[in-house]
């Protein structure tokens, strides 16, 4: 059973939001606050995370960015009085997977929801996989990185960078982009603090033998992964 998780300050949004997903079979479950919600999905983590943006304390822009720290299997759809395509851009930024507008008919929540479901390669599993890409493994779950079975150590923003170009092979990442994904919003710093970071990967990875460059640069714009064979 799918289990999701509902985020909104408001108590009589969440008990709409329930009300229209009930019917479905779902295990649902609420938090009030971005506090509670970015507690409830380190206990125990979510196939799908329906989050309010305005919300005090922690907004939703932070929740997003923590929870895509905590998995990056949990689908996320956002819900917003927004109409600027800045802000939705911002959330798919910050590794949101669907936007839906207040107010919304019953039928397009529920459609939404179940399109970020079938899109989750993991329903129903709450163990965190390994990336294995030729020699190299990445294991979120322990934090740890090997080549050809050996240890890398590899620091844990170094290990947060790697993780997040692996996990999305595709997607260019600006500098900006990596600092709002890995470091927390009080900690940010020039976001050319990542050529270094991007550096020692490479260097720690070389070292080890691994027989790839693991990550790309593309000129003018950021960093991607990058596949063995060039596919990507």
């Amino acid at each position: 059973m799918a289990r999701i998780l509902i985020v909104d300050d408001e108590q009589q949004m969440r008990q709409l939001v329930r009300v229209y997903l009930q019917n479905e079979g779902y295990a649902l479950d609420e938090a009030s606050s971005g506090e509670e919600a970015i507690q409830k999905m380190q206990n125990r983590s979510c196939n799908a995370l329906i989050l309010d943006i305005m919300m005090p304390g922690i907004d939703g822009w932070e929740v997003c960015r923590q929870v895509r720290k905590i998995s990056t299997e949990t689908g996320i759809l956002m819900l917003t009085a927004k109409t600027e395509v800045t802000d939705r851009v911002k959330g798919l930024d910050l590794g949101a997977d669907d936007y839906l507008m207040k107010p919304f008919a019953p039928e397009e929540l529920v459609a939404r929801v179940k399109a970020l479901l079938r899109r989750s390669t993991h329903v129903g599993d709450d163990k965190p996989q390994d990336l294995i890409i030729e020699e190299l493994c990445i294991n979120i779950e322990r934090h740890e990185v090997k080549v050809a079975s050996i240890p890398v150590d590899l620091t844990s923003k170094e290990f947060d960078i790697l993780f997040l170009m692996a996990k999305r092979p595709k997607r260019v990442f600006t500098r900006e982009q990596v600092m709002e994904q890995v470091w927390p919003i009080n900690e940010w710093q020039d976001p050319r603090t990542i050529d270094t970071h991007i550096k020692n990967i490479r260097t720690k990875l070389k070292n080890n033998r691994l027989s790839f460059n693991p990550i790309k640069t593309v000129w003018g714009v950021g960093y991607k992964f990058n596949f063995p064979d060039g596919t990507n």
